[in-house]
């Protein structure tokens, strides 16, 4: 009686995707820019650096200003 002998076998292995900078470039740029127009609102829409007048984003901020350090008054 012959005996089977046990082939060796290959485990796969993870090769990581490639992608391209031009494909995440774009977007590395729109969420930059995005998260500089909201760090300014949290931070500096008050008092002499306001864009906007009044102080209605400044009350719809405020929370969020005081839990992330910003002084505000």
């Amino acid at each position: 009686m012959a005996q089977s002998v046990a082939q060796p076998t290959s485990t796969p292995t993870a090769v990581p995707a490639q992608l391209p900078i031009g494909a995440i470039a774009p977007w590395a740029v729109f969420f930059g820019i995005l998260m500089l127009v909201l760090l300014y609102f949290v931070g500096a829409e008050q008092g002499a650096t306001s864009l906007l007048s009044g102080s209605t984003v400044h009350e719809w901020l405020h929370d969020g200003r005081h839990l992330l350090g910003f002084p505000c008054h």
